[in-house]
């Protein structure tokens, strides 16, 4: 099925048809001839590929849980507008979040051009303070390369500043600020770009998606991160999203997929995929020669890299991909609470409930009884915040949150169709199941208990100032 091209006019009806709530801001006449428009969008979901009408042809990227921003051709170069400015961003239904972004949503909008393409981006400043923009990992002049103080004047609120340079590199970039970096990045001022090869036959795939990684230090209750965190997150998002508000990745089978993963935390993430083997073809440094490419089903993303996967999905069903770190997958995670794991706690929750009457005994067999027990509603949670472990699959609680989502392969899916497909019908007989009886159990066989040596004791005398190493 061949890809329907939209141009600017048909793209704004159908994300409004679709409850994309994509609109234009009012801005002055003035303002509106001499800049591009400025474009907003107003939701979380994933948004369909913005598909060229002006310039190089090219294969767009899906931004999860985002979108891609349009642009202008004049004078030879490809024009966009972006705003920094707060925003509200909704992390999970159930939770939104008052951070800072651009045009309207934390991340931004993909920026998407071609290999050799000018581009002019006009950036203006709405938030309480100074910013600057960075375009991570791009070849250009050192002018426009967005350190504020050192390559530019920051840009105050309220002012424009204008960006060009070409785009030499095909590749997976990132944008973000170089000013009061720790607050704004802490806040959500981040974005992806995406500089598509000028030979549309190069590594071709047919499904390619991109996101971020970024993490928050939001307080049960409260809407607004805390930014002077160093490693203490308690969200760990893709694209500002939690599970269960992560879209799927949809596929068709035996499609060639892409998936364009950077990370702008404070620290490393081993990315994992379920089901399927894949190669990592691509850095924010370049693409990689086949010769060096091995299959993977894990890679770890450091601080400020850019990491290209790709493998064939050719394996049906509903397949895990998530961070490795186990406390990445779980939301608003309390760090200073106690481990009361095979803690018999009935005589404390009697004395405990005299002092406070709603007290509830939690953790002795392990924390899936926090999944239970909100799914019972008896737990009652502060307003705009998320359960630890949460989303329900067709067999029960999945007991997730964070960087947690899933790729869903299906057959007969049309080429641009990125509907979620709902839970997969598996096979029968292919689905694990309890044991009924029916089947022999192999004998399990221990080798025999060898006796301990009786302990040895050790003494350990600590040393005084006279050592030789006192000084060290």
């Amino acid at each position: 099925m061949d890809v329907p091209k939209l141009n600017r006019r048909d793209f704004f009806k159908l994300a409004v048809a679709g409850g994309a709530g994509i609109a234009l801001s009012s801005v002055s006449k003035v303002a509106l001839a001499a800049l591009p428009e400025i474009v907003t969008a107003q939701t979380a979901n994933t948004q369909l590929p913005l598909y060229p009408d002006t310039g190089r042809p090219y294969n767009p990227v899906v931004t999860l849980n985002g979108w891609s921003l349009p642009w202008r051709m004049k004078n030879g170069a490809k024009e966009f507008h972006l705003v920094a400015e707060p925003v509200l961003r909704e992390i999970a239904p159930g939770m939104k979040a008052h951070l800072w972004g651009y045009n309207g949503q934390s991340p931004g909008p993909t920026i998407e051009v071609v290999e050799g393409d000018r581009v002019r981006i006009f950036v203006t400043n709405r938030l309480p303070e100074k910013t600057s923009v960075h375009w991570h990992g791009q070849r250009l002049p050192n002018g426009m390369d967005g350190v504020s103080g050192l390559t530019q004047p920051p840009i105050m609120p309220g002012k424009t500043f204008v960006y060009e340079f070409v785009a030499k590199r095909p590749g997976t970039f990132m944008y973000h600020p170089h000013a009061d970096e720790m607050t704004q990045m802490a806040m959500g001022l981040m974005g992806s770009w995406i500089t598509h090869f000028k030979d549309q036959k190069f590594m071709p795939v047919d499904r390619d998606f991109v996101f971020l990684l970024n993490a928050y230090d939001i307080e049960p209750g409260s809407y607004k991160p805390k930014t002077n965190t160093m490693l203490n997150f308690n969200l760990w998002t893709f694209n500002s999203r939690v599970f269960p508000g992560i879209d799927p990745l949809v596929v068709r089978r035996n499609d060639r997929v892409r998936v364009r993963v950077g990370n702008l935390t404070m620290t490393n993430h081993p990315i994992h995929l379920h089901g399927h083997e894949f190669q990592v073809t691509g850095t924010d440094g370049g693409w990689v020669p086949p010769s060096a490419r091995w299959p993977e089903v894990t890679t770890d993303i450091a601080v400020g890299q850019m990491r290209a996967l790709e493998f064939v999905a050719d394996e049906l069903g509903d397949w895990a991909l998530h961070c490795h770190k186990s406390h990445h997958t779980m939301n608003a995670m309390g760090h200073e609470v106690p481990t009361l794991l095979g803690v018999n706690q009935d005589d404390l929750v009697d004395k405990v409930r005299n002092l406070v009457p709603d007290y509830m005994a939690m953790g002795e067999t392990g924390m899936s009884e926090m999944t239970d027990m909100a799914a019972m509603m008896e737990v009652p949670l502060p307003e705009n915040t998320l359960p630890m472990m949460t989303g329900t699959g067709q067999y029960g609680a999945i007991e997730m949150g964070g960087m947690f989502t899933t790729l869903k392969v299906r057959d007969g899916l049309a080429r641009n169709d990125y509907k979620d497909p709902g839970a997969y019908q598996h096979p029968k007989g292919s689905v694990a199941r309890e044991y009924d009886g029916t089947d022999e159990v192999p004998e399990v066989k221990r080798p025999p208990v060898k006796e301990e040596a009786p302990a040895v004791e050790v003494q350990v005398r600590k040393p005084n100032s006279h050592d030789e190493h006192s000084g060290h």
